[in-house]
């Protein structure tokens, strides 16, 4: 991946909607050799995919909580279980495994915290957990969806 190809992906970070035209404009190129470079990456799985992104508050989904997880069962078969009760939960956002003291972390979006109790007893209604701690954010301060391509090789 050279100096082109992440300059033609931070522009698609910031907005996927650039037409291919503009896109190649910004980065030099005339357009066919710009297309050919974003179906390269595409192909290569390093754009996975292009969504647009959505204001929370004008969804009503505005109070973000971290929820973080502990269990006492680690095996394959409680976690496939746990997986597919968070996989059905569309105000999960978010699921990482974790190391140190908590198991599993999980991202919430709703609009209140009488929605949130409903997401939490709906997490703990089958599922054998130790604790849940869940914290609120009050205010968010930064907020992006681009990866830093300063790693690239």
């Amino acid at each position: 991946m050279d100096s082109v190809d992440r300059k033609i992906l931070e522009l698609l970070q910031r907005n996927a909607e650039w037409q291919i035209a503009e896109l190649a404009a910004q980065v030099g190129l005339s357009q066919t050799p710009c297309w050919r470079r974003v179906q390269r990456l595409k192909e290569a799985g390093v754009i996975t995919r292009s969504v647009v992104l959505l204001d929370p508050q004008k969804v009503n989904v505005g109070v973000t909580v971290f929820v973080a997880v502990r269990t006492r069962t680690h095996t394959q078969a409680w976690f496939e279980h746990f997986k597919a009760v968070v996989d059905v939960i569309p105000e999960v956002v978010e699921f990482y495994r974790m190391s140190g003291d908590i198991d599993y972390l999980l991202r919430v979006v709703v609009p209140d915290i009488a929605a949130y109790d409903k997401v939490y007893k709906r997490l703990i209604a089958d599922t054998d957990l130790s604790d849940v701690s869940s914290s609120f954010a009050m205010e968010e301060i930064k907020f992006t969806t681009a990866l830093p391509l300063s790693y690239v090789e």
